[in-house]
């Protein structure tokens, strides 16, 4: 009796878990998946934007650095803010494209392995 209750588990445990989670694995991974990929790539982006702090940059552009006043140092210092404004913009930029491919690619990638799957087992 035990060795049918052992068998009849194992036959449960293939048929429901595992074939059943591998059938239910695209549904998953264009719905809930996706909406999860998407929430990381507002994380990442939203993440980028602190770390590269443009608007602490473009909020203190005219405010002159190491406190120097003079028309000279008020000068360098707008030069200087707007360096690292057109800089760190030019980073933030790559930072959303970045977010986005890896995003692109959370659909593109299982399309590409079943293609390329059923490519070589044909050809």
């Amino acid at each position: 009796m035990a060795q049918q209750s052992l068998s009849t588990k194992a036959i449960k445990f293939i048929a429901k878990d595992l074939v059943l989670d591998f059938l239910y694995w695209p549904v998953w991974w264009y719905t809930r998946g996706a909406i999860l990929a998407f929430r990381r790539m507002v994380d990442t982006i939203t993440n980028g934007s602190r770390s590269v702090a443009l608007m602490v940059w473009v909020k203190n552009i005219f405010v002159p650095m190491y406190g120097d006043y003079t028309w000279q140092g008020r000068l360098i210092s707008v030069l200087m803010r707007v360096a690292q404004i057109f800089g760190r913009f030019i980073i933030f930029i790559g930072w959303i494209i970045f977010a986005f491919v890896v995003f692109v690619l959370w659909f593109v990638l299982p399309l590409f392995v079943v293609f390329q799957l059923i490519f070589n087992l044909v050809y």
